[in-house]
């Protein structure tokens, strides 16, 4: 998920507790959407979605880039799986909240796709549907397979209205360390992009 400011939402934070199993509506998220949710929720629980991984697939030409120097930012590409929280909020808010977070995500713009996928909370065990966002692997602004050459001259160089690409990686790792998930994946490329390249010159 990209890391834009988020639109106009309900105030944010955690609501009164409701049982489990209580008709409950689930989001899931994997990027940004995991630290700072900017809608009420009910409840919150570590998650896992199969079939689908965290990955910086996603070329950004706005917030982290520009067209003539674009950035990656993260997306839920396909295989594998990706560990993240999962949000339960009040069916009555389930329309207002996916109306604000669809802005968010930049859904009317076609680079993700909402849709209702099964996931395993995995404090209780329990298998839940729950709404998330996918990439939309037939945008061009898809890229799954970057050269690992290009992807860290990215990093390295592109900058958008929301900082640099560097920076943006750098926070995601740090908020999922915070959150007890590790990417290995996305640690090398954070060390390897810290690191001077071979080819650069010397003074």
């Amino acid at each position: 998920m990209n890391d834009a400011p988020s639109s106009r939402a309900p105030a944010a934070g955690p609501a009164a507790a409701t049982p489990e199993g209580a008709g409950l509506v689930w989001i899931f998220g994997y990027g940004s959407l995991m630290w700072r949710p900017d809608f009420p929720f009910r409840r919150s629980a570590p998650a896992r979605l199969e079939g689908w991984h965290r990955a910086l697939c996603i070329r950004s030409e706005h917030w982290r880039g520009t067209p003539e120097r674009p950035g990656c930012v993260l997306g839920l590409a396909p295989g594998g799986s990706c560990v993240g929280r999962a949000f339960a909020i009040a069916p009555e808010e389930e329309a207002l909240i996916l109306e604000a977070v669809d802005r968010r995500e930049n859904v009317r713009g076609y680079l993700y796709e909402r849709r209702r996928v099964p996931i395993t909370l995995l404090d209780t065990g329990a298998l839940v549907p729950a709404w998330t966002y996918l990439a939309r692997t037939e945008d061009p602004r898809f890229e799954r397979d970057l050269p690992r050459a290009e992807l860290l001259a990215r990093l390295r160089t592109a900058e958008g209205l929301g900082g640099s690409n560097l920076d943006y990686l750098r926070e995601t790792v740090a908020h999922l360390r915070e959150l007890g998930i590790r990417e290995p994946e996305l640690e090398a490329l954070l060390a390897e992009a810290l690191a001077e390249p071979a080819d650069r010159p010397r003074a």
